[in-house]
């Protein structure tokens, strides 16, 4: 028997190595010991301007003045999101600000209040 490692998602005994990846026969599930999975979600940490690190329903500041696509309309300074929402691309920020609505905005140009 070897010491290979259960596959992680679906937990099968049937794993094996090939050229540095394990992989799961039964799931096609591949990946490596160094880094896996669930471990390379956890390192992703988003910070914003002052380098405060970012978490979901968090309330952010606009701290510079945005021209938003399509409108001729522009985001304030100072303007207050509240209760944002993490997800991951260029931007990073998911939120529904009062008189503009739905919006994704970049972690670089807020501030965590």
């Amino acid at each position: 028997m070897s010491n290979l490692p259960n596959c992680p998602k679906c937990n099968s005994e049937y794993t094996y190595e090939d050229r540095g990846l394990y992989v799961c026969p039964e799931c096609a599930h591949e990946w490596t010991l160094e880094l896996e999975p669930e471990t390379a979600q956890d390192q992703r940490i988003i910070k914003d301007a002052n380098g405060n690190i970012l978490n979901d329903g968090d309330t952010v500041t606009i701290i510079k003045d945005l021209k938003v696509k399509g409108s001729s309309s522009v985001l304030k300074v100072g303007t207050k999101v509240k209760n944002i929402r993490l997800v991951d691309g260029d931007h990073d920020i998911d939120c529904k600000i009062d008189g503009f609505g739905a919006m994704s905005l970049k972690s670089e140009f807020v501030k965590k209040v």
